[in-house]
């Protein structure tokens, strides 16, 4: 019988961290010598253009693949050495948003939300209760009885964020979370992650193509006391509070690895015209 997978962070090092990853298929390299660290309660923004390996990396991280070379340490685990049965025990500590939401059509809300907690057995009573929670977090409760086919795209996608904080996990993937939704929508998306950021300290990673989403969470941020986004300045010197960082994917290399102020101060060709 495996033994359960424990949270093995060092106080002070980071939740996630790529060491000189790289994985290719078909002898084409997908992502290439990748390294990069978040930190405890830190939001990574990871842009690029279609195809340039944002959903590979975060697989990666989940897991769901294993490097050509490298490593990738998750919360103290060295996710490569780890047995397929220590993994699966392994997601159950992570929570993952996927790009469409990826919600099962034959079951309600309540459901989809739950199915962690069917298949760990917890029961019914609480598990009514920490649906509740999760759905009225992201002030999708009246839901609750509603299947997906009831719902806008972005009703889905917040009832998958739902089901990504059912039990309150330390590390949350975002896939292209927003891709498809109006402004409006997308924003409200950003809110609920600035939300858990902030709120909550979940440490995070968002793959997506939009500027608009690696600007909104490194230049806002959720104050409780008055429950709104408020956005943030910069200090004397010209650092920015969020716990944020970017990284820009080009070629199956990092090509850019900062802050947003200085992604908007590079004179790089690329990265300008990537901005425009």
């Amino acid at each position: 019988m495996p033994v359960p997978v424990t949270n093995e962070v060092v106080p002070g090092e980071p939740l996630i961290r790529f060491e000189n990853v790289s994985i290719g298929f078909d002898d084409v390299d997908v992502l290439r010598d990748i390294s990069f660290e978040v930190g405890a309660g830190e939001t990574t923004t990871i842009l690029g253009e279609s195809g340039s390996g944002k959903t590979v990396l975060l697989k990666l991280a989940a897991g769901l693949l294993r490097p050509n070379s490298g490593r990738v340490v998750i919360m103290g685990h060295d996710l490569v050495d780890m047995k397929e049965v220590e993994l699966l025990d392994f997601r159950r500590r992570i929570g993952f948003v996927f790009q469409e939401g990826a919600l099962f059509d034959s079951l309600s809300v309540a459901d989809n939300v739950s199915f962690r907690l069917h298949e760990e057995s917890v029961n019914a009573d609480e598990v009514e209760t920490r649906v509740r929670q999760s759905l009225r977090f992201v002030e999708m409760e009246h839901a609750y009885d509603k299947f997906p086919a009831e719902l806008s795209g972005g009703m889905r996608r917040r009832v998958s964020i739902a089901r990504a904080l059912i039990d309150q996990p330390p590390i949350v993937y975002y896939d292209s979370p927003t891709a498809g939704l109006d402004p409006v929508t997308s924003q409200t998306i950003i809110t609920l992650i600035l939300r858990l950021r902030d709120l909550n300290g979940v440490t995070s990673l968002l793959a997506t193509h939009r500027l608009q989403d690696a600007f909104g969470l490194a230049n806002f941020v959720f104050e409780p006391g008055i429950n709104r986004v408020v956005p943030i300045w910069e200090d004397a010197d010209g650092k920015h509070f969020a716990p944020t960082k970017v990284l820009v994917i080009r070629d199956a290399t990092i090509y850019f690895q900062g802050q947003t102020t200085d992604l908007l101060k590079s004179e790089d060709p690329y990265l300008r015209q990537f901005l425009a």
